[in-house]
């Protein structure tokens, strides 16, 4: 594996990575919209990611575009094989991002109520499938010589990758909950932290679950760890993050969970990437056809050039998400005419 090869793979990671803490937490506040009793509560947490979700999503859309030019076999074989799941995910970040901008058109309770549950539903599913995604690279998709999908979408509801769905679930409520947390005050806000702390037991409790199976099931990442023993670091990092979201919660330092909950994402993030390296579709069965770093990259030149342009162009994107937080970083105040 040449050095660019494995520095595609640790870019695309951490646009990947990205995305997962932010628009994470506005997977999260979908999850618990539903949950909310007043309309005002509803036009809160709308309102608490409206100046910085459509942003959030643009660095999945970097990844894919990433992915495109410099694994061009991958995004193939995932983004055909996988067509119905990622439908549904689209669909999903389609209903929601309309649900955004269309309830507050009419002032009519079943109106709103409508886009409430396509708000709703456009952040639960996604957030699943996301992880059920996660959880079936981990396993292995059933591929064939060529390193073409060879399987069904009844298939990748297998057990192991429908448990790490859940686990991304509970994951992203629980980082949403602290965001809402600290974006608002008041009753609101005091019923966030109770959200948070419910969803991070489950987090916590799915965490496990999913470590040990990993563990009992999954030869490849065994077989990874045993090779680079420092890899541990990385499932001490996520339990402890883990952990310290609770603790932070109940001792109502949201800032700090909310601090945490995003530090557990990305370790859990890079434990996706110590677990699969240097595979990036691992070949259920027969790992001889699996899709690598290194049989599934662009050309060296193609790889060179897409370098230069991330690092002229990423300084820029992080500057200015980096405005776009300070410059909305307070507290939700809502107007009449708002959401």
């Amino acid at each position: 594996m040449t050095a660019l090869q494995t520095t595609w793979f640790f870019i695309i990671g951490l646009l990947l990575t990205a995305y997962a803490i932010l628009d994470g937490f506005d997977l999260g506040v979908g999850f618990w919209h539903l949950f909310t009793k007043t309309d005002r509560d509803r036009r809160t947490l709308l309102g608490a990611i409206g100046p910085v979700w459509d942003g959030n999503e643009l660095w999945l859309l970097t990844a894919s575009g990433a992915i495109f030019a410099a694994f061009p076999p991958v995004y193939a074989t995932v983004f055909s094989g996988l067509y119905l799941a990622l439908m549904l995910v689209l669909f999903g970040l389609i209903f929601r991002a309309v649900a955004i901008e269309f309830r507050g058109h009419d002032p009519s309770p079943r109106w709103r109520s409508a886009w409430d549950v396509a708000f709703a539903m456009g952040s639960v599913v996604p957030a699943l499938l996301f992880g059920v995604a996660v959880g079936n690279i981990v396993r292995g998709l059933p591929l064939d010589e060529a390193g073409d999908f060879a399987g069904s979408f009844i298939g990748l509801l297998n057990p192991y990758a429908l448990v790490v769905g859940l686990l991304g679930l509970a994951m992203f409520a629980t980082h949403g909950a602290l965001y809402v947390a600290v974006k608002t005050d008041g009753r609101l806000a005091a019923r966030a932290r109770r959200w948070a702390q419910n969803a991070w037991i489950i987090y916590v409790l799915l965490f496990v679950v999913v470590s040990a199976a990993t563990l009992a099931t999954q030869a490849q990442v065994r077989a990874n760890y045993e090779a680079a023993p420092a890899l541990w670091v990385l499932p001490v990092c996520a339990l402890v993050a883990i952990v310290m979201v609770g603790v932070l919660n109940r001792r109502g330092d949201v800032r700090k969970a909310f601090v945490s909950s995003a530090l557990s994402i990305a370790a859990l993030m890079g434990l996706w990437g110590a677990a699969i390296f240097p595979n990036l579709v691992p070949a259920l069965d027969r790992p001889e056809w699996s899709l690598t770093a290194m049989n599934a990259s662009s050309s060296e030149l193609t790889l060179k050039t897409m370098l230069v342009l991330v690092a002229v162009a990423m300084p820029l994107v992080i500057v200015y998400t980096t405005w776009v937080y300070r410059t909305f970083g307070g507290k939700v105040e809502l107007g009449e005419d708002e959401y």
